[in-house]
């Protein structure tokens, strides 16, 4: 897939939790119309107003219902995108990224296989933002590669660390 010839029609449905702090809400919510009217599922995992509040809350959130299965994607909106995916990144089972450009936000899929996707609130156009969320989701994972292989590196050391646990 070429940029600029991505078509609704490449998207495949899915349940995407999504959450924003205070500096993502307003364009959460713009979010959130334009995924369901895509036909995806969406789970509002907060906030729910603009009032200032903590970012590694929703990050959580979102993470674990990735983490759990129980949303097969995640997006999460802060400031800068920054906060919200290293948050995301301590959550077992996600890989987040945060991608500013459509070359990380296809490659952040294509060769990591990305599950949550971390935007800015502040520094991405409203244009920009839609062209990366329907790339990211519209982009598959690079199977039986290199990057397989050490996408599985990360998951067997992320296990291995679960059971260091005291």
């Amino acid at each position: 897939m070429k940029h600029g010839q991505l078509s609704l029609d490449e998207v495949d449905y899915m349940q995407i939790a999504i959450a924003g702090d205070h500096r993502g809400f307003e364009l959460k919510k713009r979010l959130i119309a334009s995924l369901e009217k895509l036909g995806h599922t969406v789970l509002d995992m907060g906030c729910n107003g603009p009032e200032s509040c903590d970012y590694p809350d929703f990050a959580f959130l979102v993470g674990e219902a990735v983490g759990k299965n129980q949303a097969e994607r995640g997006i999460l909106i802060c400031g800068t995108g920054i906060g919200m995916c290293m948050a995301a990144n301590k959550v077992a089972g996600v890989r987040a990224a945060n991608c500013h450009d459509l070359i990380t936000a296809e490659l952040s899929r294509r060769h990591n296989d990305a599950n949550v996707l971390c935007l800015s609130g502040d520094l991405l156009g409203e244009d920009l933002v839609g062209r990366l969320v329907r790339i990211w989701l519209s982009t598959e994972f690079e199977t039986n590669s290199r990057h397989s292989r050490r996408v599985d590196k990360i998951a067997q050391y992320e296990k291995a660390q679960q059971g260091n646990k005291p």
